[in-house]
This record gives structure tokens, C-alpha cells and sequence, in this order.
């Protein structure tokens, strides 16, 4: 049952179901995705209240937002505040557009509005999301982030969702936990050691948001964090929005071969030379190229 009804103004040119379909992430919960319908549902959590669960939607000039509680100004604007960051409502994306118009096999991007990538409320919850990408299937990779909410995840006013679990939480809980109950095999250890440095604090990961390292000292800092290699750092930094890097795995390499190269395996350098004009900008240029067809 509806109780609250939020609207957010967007940017022009926004795309909704594009912003959506970025990435995998709304496929991960506590994102749900109705397709039939275009609605992305999420639990948020707020400061002085339990979470509660958002349906957003898209209407002809703003995003509708439904909300299963009656809330208070300060928790609706809370709420704003978060839907505005994993949707990059506040992004500019001005320059990129103007590289991409004059590439003919690229100016849809600007055309159609693509090039914002789905992120979670929290640093914390798109790293240890990218830390369960690394080296196994995507059904595994859902299969891990489910464990980690359902088991671990603070429940909604609802009771029927729960959020993405705190350092806190997993902090409190041995490796065998996350060996035998998570299912996340090598992982284990990493969650584990990862939580309680962030826990304790001694390691600061929303910092990674709003500090003034330069992207390879970030991306430094970050592959300090056991199970975050290149592939994972260069992925976590594009949705921190520096996007120096391609991000290459093996579904990447193939794309690129099969839109570039005949379906012949390349180097990654031929990779890295094709969308070196771009810049800063590259490895969003890369993606968007080829994902272009998801939608």
C-alpha cells in the first residue's frame, strides 16, 4: 500500500530505463526490476527510522517515487538525496557527449541519453558487490548478494525486504559464516578482513567518493583491499565517476572482438589504443559502445 508519494525532477536528456539497464546491478539485491512495468524497487535506509522500501518510476517529466510508509520531511529528502546518487541525476556528462556526437557509431549515446551507470547508496555496498563479480558466473555473483541480504540484511518497515547489510554486521561474523552460508568460497577471508578494517575504522571506503586522490592513487588504495584487482578497481572507480579504465574481462574482450575485429581475439592494447581518443572518458566510451543493444 502506497503511503507516500516523492517526486524528483531530472535532468534533460535523462534516460530512466537506460540508467537502469547500465549495468548489472539492478539485478542484485535489495534492487528488484519490473519490467513489464519499468518500476526499480529498493529498500533505503534512513538515519532515525527503519528502512523502507521505494518504488521508483519514471512519469512524462519526473520520477515518481511510492513509498510503503508515512515518512518525515528530513526522511523524504534523505531519500531523494539517495535515489538522486545511484540514479547520477547531479552527473555532468556534457563532455562526454560532445566527444561522442561526432563518432558515428557512438552519437546514439548522446542521442539517447546512456552513459549513467546504476550505483548503490553506499561506496561500501558497490565494493563488496564488485568483490563478488570477480571470477565466477553472474548467477553466482546474485547468489552471493542475496545470501548477504537475506542473512544479514536489516529487515523493512515492511518486513517483507531488507537492506544491504552494514560493515557492522559483517564484521560480526566469522569467515566460516561467510564460507558456509554465503557460499562465496575464497571470499570468505576477504569479506571477513574487509568489514572489520572498515567496522573498526581503519579504512574509510565512502571517503573514496569525495577525496582528492588522483585516480591511480586511488585505484592504488583500492587494490590494497584483498579480492580488488584491475578489473574490480576500474569498475568501482566508474562508479565513483572516473572512468580512466576499460574495466577488460573476458565478456568485454569478446564483445570488442565481435564488434570490432570480425570476432577475431585481439591484445588488449588494440582494445586500449580503439578508445584511447576519449580520454578520461574512455572506459565509459568502451562500455556504452558495447552495451549498446541492451536495451
Amino acid at each position: 500500500m502506497v503511503k507516500t508519494t516523492l517526486k524528483i525532477s531530472q535532468p534533460a536528456g535523462f534516460n530512466f530505463r537506460r540508467t537502469v539497464l547500465s549495468h548489472g546491478w539492478y539485478d542484485l539485491k535489495p534492487f528488484e526490476l519490473d519490467k513489464e512495468n519499468w518500476i526499480l524497487t529498493r529498500v533505503f535506509e534512513l538515519a532515525a527510522a527503519a528502512p523502507v522500501t521505494a518504488e521508483i518510476r519514471e512519469t512524462e517529466n519526473e520520477l515518481e517515487v511510492n513509498l510503503n510508509e508515512n515518512v518525515s520531511q528530513s526522511d523524504a529528502d534523505q531519500i531523494i538525496r539517495q535515489i538522486r546518487h545511484i540514479l547520477r541525476l547531479d552527473d555532468d556528462f556534457a563532455s562526454f557527449y560532445s566527444l561522442v556526437r561526432g563518432e558515428e557509431n557512438l552519437a546514439w549515446i548522446a542521442e539517447s541519453g546512456a552513459g549513467r551507470l546504476l550505483r548503490s547508496p553506499t561506496v561500501w555496498e558497490d565494493l563488496v558487490k564488485s568483490i563478488c563479480t570477480t571470477n565466477c558466473s553472474w548467477a553466482l555473483t546474485r547468489k552471493m548478494v542475496e545470501n548477504l541480504v537475506e542473512r544479514l540484511g536489516a529487515p523493512a518497515s515492511d518486513g517483507e525486504r531488507k537492506t544491504f547489510p552494514s560493515p557492522e554486521k559483517m564484521a560480526a561474523q566469522p569467515v566460516e559464516f561467510y564460507r558456509d552460508e554465503i557460499r562465496a568460497g575464497y571470499r570468505s577471508a576477504y569479506f571477513a578482513e574487509l568489514a572489520g578494517r572498515v567496522a573498526s575504522g581503519e579504512l574509510d571506503v565512502e571517503s573514496w567518493a569525495t577525496g582528492e586522490l588522483t585516480t591511480p592513487e586511488l585505484k592504488k588504495q583500492m587494490k590494497r583491499v584483498k579480492g580488488v584487482g584491475d578489473y574490480a578497481a576500474e569498475n568501482l572507480l566508474k562508479l565513483l565517476g572516473r572512468y580512466d579504465g576499460l574495466a577488460l574481462d573476458s565478456w568485454l574482450r569478446m564483445r570488442f572482438a565481435q564488434t570490432h575485429n570480425r570476432s577475431e581475439s585481439c591484445s588488449d592494447k588494440i582494445i586500449h589504443a580503439h578508445y584511447e581518443r576519449f580520454g578520461e572518458w574512455r572506459g565509459l566510451a568502451i562500455w556504452c559502445d558495447m552495451t549498446k543493444n541492451w536495451l
